[in-house]
């Protein structure tokens, strides 16, 4: 199986499902894509891709966000993976990942603790960002799942992980810390954002990832 998308351009939507291919499983990898995917439907490679980066650039914002998304996801059957990524879908990782989820959602509404965790949420959102990425590439060569899944996945997380600890850092200057809620809650709806976008509208989610950050990038040079 591999994850693939099912588009109705007419209608204006599109959303990942599963096919079976050949008996292979996701992640099962044998020197190409199972079922030729990458030479008889690019689609859902690219697909894959940027529903692995919305998801990363979700990590970025908050780190058990995305992963508890994903993990509800696979246990719903909405998206299917090869058996080493079960364990994401298990009732005791999901509710690891909820205490997790709202323990950092938490955190991150105190002020000044909410700069001391980034230190920590930094390199965990590149791993979060990475591994998200290397499970819906799944399907590809490991060599490639995890060279795109690092620098297109991890990447993807470290750059916005980036943009939100500079935000904060510039509201803790101005504000004294007072507005760094408000800085939260914008990153928690952003990363719930991005992580339903990623599984529902995967090209949408990048989309506004490539359009944000490109905003981000003419306003700190008219900063300047």
């Amino acid at each position: 199986m591999f994850l693939r998308i099912q588009a109705n351009f007419f209608a204006g939507r599109c959303c990942l499902t599963a096919r079976r291919g050949g008996g292979h499983v996701a992640g099962q990898g044998s020197g190409r894509y199972h079922g030729d995917m990458f030479n008889a439907d690019p689609l859902s490679f690219i697909v894959a891709l940027a529903t692995g980066m919305g998801l990363a650039a979700a990590s970025g914002f908050r780190v058990f966000v995305p992963m508890l998304g994903m993990g509800l996801a696979l246990r719903a059957g909405y998206v299917q993976a090869g058996p080493e990524w079960a364990w994401l879908a298990e009732p005791v990782t999901l509710m690891v990942l909820v205490v997790a989820a709202v323990a950092e959602v938490g955190a991150y509404f105190i002020p000044w603790l909410d700069n001391a965790l980034d230190a920590l949420a930094t390199p965990a959102a590149v791993i979060a960002g990475t591994v998200l990425t290397a499970l819906t590439l799944g399907d590809a060569p490991a060599i490639l799942q995890w060279a795109l899944a690092i620098v297109a996945g991890g990447g993807t997380a470290g750059v916005v992980q980036a943009g939100s600890v500079l935000t904060r850092a510039a509201s803790l200057g101005t504000t004294g810390g007072l507005g760094n809620p408000v800085v939260a809650l914008g990153e928690i709806l952003l990363a719930a954002t991005f992580t339903i976008l990623s599984l529902v509208v995967p090209f949408v989610a990048l989309a506004v990832l490539v359009g944000a950050v490109v905003w981000w990038l003419r306003r700190r040079r008219k900063g300047r």
